[in-house]
């Protein structure tokens, strides 16, 4: 019998300033910080957490969860 791994997850967390604090468009994508790339939600989303509480005074600031791996392989 073949052994199969589980498919790898990968989460990317970024941010920057957004024109609407109610959207997810970007003022300036040329200017995204990126903090990092996770191969768990949990990770990405504790990295996520530290971040948008750095800036949480700032409301035009915000942070995301981009789930790689769905833009990877959308038909999973």
């Amino acid at each position: 019998m073949e052994e199969t791994t589980p498919a790898q997850r990968l989460h990317l967390v970024m941010g920057g300033r957004v024109k609407d604090p109610r959207g997810h468009e970007f003022a300036d994508p040329e200017s995204i910080h990126v903090v990092g790339v996770y191969s768990t939600y949990d990770a990405a989303v504790d990295a996520w957490r530290a971040q948008a509480q750095r800036t949480v005074d700032d409301a035009e600031m915000k942070y995301v969860v981009v789930h790689i791996h769905k833009l990877l392989t959308p038909d999973a």
